[in-house]
């Protein structure tokens, strides 16, 4: 039996999983007994503990509960959110999401300013709903707080030791990020913070017909609500409608929550900083790859020391 079969075993006596993505986690394809199809995450050794795992769920199952499009979680047939595999590996099953992702990583973008509109509406939604909830003890995610995004350990890694820089350029990111800390600190005492998404890139937003659905919490945790809409902005900094899409979403998000906008700049910025930590430990150090991210975020850089 494979681990997969293994893992959905606890869901009951199910046909084979098939697997429809391994990356970040391990992603198969799923039929429970009683017909509901499902997607069954084998999760990434060592990212996320037991703890964060289950309290992904615990979020999520609320935020379907209220009604928010988001991947409902299903208990094992003991009632349990996550099962722990013989080698200590995390599996965990949601009901399964139609639709067909927003786009694809360095593809050229084909929705308009109103889905982003949308998409901003839907993300203050889930941050309302989010605020109502009372979480229970024990509850944990990682913190994208100024030291998650800037401090000396990064929860993306040290994106100043990206090895496509050169040495200047990596004393140019120090810059910036001593900079962004003093201004993030500033921002803070006032900041609208709870738990966020912090990761949605065009294959985490599902397009069903006119409906919306928000996917993979697997990088959640408690941060910047603006940060939160600025990672859906990252995939499209070159899209020649990019003001136009930037500024449909903060309306969109403006339209339910208060939102300055004139701080999603910064925020995209720090997004690009740590997606430049993030790419290391997952390309080559030759990869072209990793230089287009260093080179985006040495882009941002030059901006936020001159102001935007």
């Amino acid at each position: 039996m494979t681990e997969a079969a293994l893992a959905l075993a606890a869901w009951g006596r199910c046909p084979a999983p098939r697997l429809i993505k391994d990356r970040e986690n391990a992603v198969y394809a799923a039929t429970l007994p009683d017909g509901t199809r499902a997607a069954l995450r084998l999760h990434r050794p060592g990212y996320q503990s037991a703890e964060a795992i289950r309290s992904e769920l615990i979020w999520t199952e609320a935020l379907a509960g209220a009604g928010l499009p988001v991947p409902r979680p299903l208990r094992t047939a003991e009632g349990a959110l996550i099962h722990s595999l013989p080698g200590g590996r995390i599996a965990s099953l949601v009901a399964w999401v139609p639709g067909v992702p927003l786009g694809t990583a360095g593809t050229r973008l084909s929705a308009p300013p109103e889905t982003f509109h949308r998409i901003g509406q839907l993300l203050a939604r889930i941050h309302d709903a989010t605020d109502a909830l009372t979480l229970p003890a024990g509850f944990t995610r990682p913190a994208w707080d100024a030291d998650g995004l800037l401090g000396d350990a990064p929860l993306w890694g040290r994106f100043w030791k990206n090895p496509a820089l050169s040495q200047p350029e990596s004393a140019l990111l120090l810059q910036a990020r001593d900079a962004a800390r003093r201004h993030l600190d500033a921002l803070s005492p006032g900041a609208d913070t709870g738990l966020i998404h912090a990761d949605l890139m065009r294959e985490n937003i599902l397009l069903d017909g006119a409906a919306l659905h928000l996917i993979d919490f697997d990088d959640s945790g408690f941060g910047f609500r603006a940060y939160d809409l600025a990672t859906l902005m990252l995939q499209n900094l070159a899209e020649p409608g990019y003001p136009d899409l930037l500024a449909a979403a903060a309306e969109g998000y403006a339209s339910r929550r208060p939102l300055t906008t004139a701080e999603l700049p910064f925020f995209v910025a720090l997004r690009c900083f740590a997606s430049c930590g993030w790419a290391v430990p997952r390309l080559p150090p030759a990869s072209p790859g990793l230089r287009a991210y260093a080179e985006r975020a040495l882009a941002q850089a030059r901006r936020l020391l001159d102001g935007f």
